[in-house]
């Protein structure tokens, strides 16, 4: 099992994520994986720079440490020949240390084109031409391509890595895991489901298996609740909801009646390490193998310092 640190770009500017992922690897981190965000959630979270350039920094910053993307939407925002591109030059600066991670996306990043923002059921449909796509140009050559929703006219992706990246497809039901195992190399989760790892492992897929898990640290659990609560109750309101709202005022909105025990609910918090391993555990049990830790509390150089000290030694031991 691989532990990662998820770099909160929508709370951090981009060379403070740069700084933790250099520390992240000093404490013993397996990989780092960034949000590929648009805008924030929250006003208040007041950041969200552009994620490509921010792992092309981190991986000429360091030399053993896996990066994800947590995950990329490569249908409306971008053209999936512009991440084929982006992925495969990542690939090789990073000496074949990055992974592909890929959603269906979330109104609030996407809608900024003016393109629209399709129902559910086309988006997974546009996912899937969407990686047809990247699977071709990833072949080498001039390719094109006509499907139902996407066009690729006469392109090729000159600089290709030896070994191509894999493909971490998130997955929130049957269908998209599926997809995962057809489409992709891999499986992206957000919640300790075997169900889905079944599903991914039934349908063929072999790939990694990664997953986040939201927790808030601070010495004193009422901080980080009060952090979390702060920055992250919008997490609480379910996919159906974060996926819709176009921008960071309404998730304000939407998470107004959000308590902070709402929070409590959902994160785990506090110092105490073993109700972490336990969360991890759950993961771990659920057939997963590569967790992120999100962390939604109010000092990240306290947190990866208890990482480094309470988690990463035990678990990898």
């Amino acid at each position: 099992m691989e532990i990662g640190y998820k770099l909160a770009a929508e709370a951090f500017g981009p060379k403070e994520l740069i700084r933790q992922a250099v520390r992240a690897e000093e404490c013993g981190f397996d990989f780092v994986e960034i949000s590929d965000h648009y805008h924030p959630w929250l006003d208040v979270q007041g950041h969200s720079p552009f994620a490509w350039s921010v792992l092309g920094a981190i991986a000429a910053r360091t030399t053993r440490l896996g990066l994800a993307t947590g995950v990329t939407c490569p249908t409306v925002r971008y053209h999936p020949a512009i991440i084929a591109q982006a992925a495969a030059t990542l690939a090789i600066i990073s000496d074949d240390r990055f992974t592909l991670g890929v959603g269906s996306g979330e109104r609030l990043n996407e809608h900024v084109v003016g393109a629209g923002f399709p129902g559910v059921r086309d988006r997974q449909a546009l996912l899937a031409e969407a990686l047809e796509i990247i699977a071709l140009l990833w072949r080498g050559g001039y390719q094109s391509y006509q499907g139902t929703y996407l066009t690729l006219e006469d392109a090729r992706v000159f600089d290709l890595p030896d070994k191509l990246p894999a493909i971490a497809v998130a997955a929130g039901g049957k269908n998209a895991a599926e997809l995962a195992a057809t489409h992709g190399s891999g499986l992206f989760a957000t919640e300790p489901r075997p169900d889905l790892v079944e599903t991914f492992t039934e349908a063929g897929g072999k790939g990694p298996k990664y997953a986040e898990l939201a927790v808030a640290w601070a010495p004193d659990e009422a901080d980080a609740v009060r952090a979390a609560h702060e920055t992250s109750r919008w997490s609480v309101l379910g996919w159906k909801v974060m996926s819709e709202l176009p921008n960071p005022a309404n998730f304000e909105a939407a998470s107004a009646t959000v308590r902070p025990d709402d929070v409590r609910d959902q994160l785990v918090t506090g110092p105490d390490p073993q109700r972490y391993r336990d969360a991890i555990g759950k993961y771990e049990k659920a057939g997963f193998d590569h967790i992120a830790l999100m962390n939604a509390g109010p000092d990240p150089d306290g947190f990866l310092t208890f990482c480094e000290r309470e988690l990463i030694g035990q678990l990898h031991g």
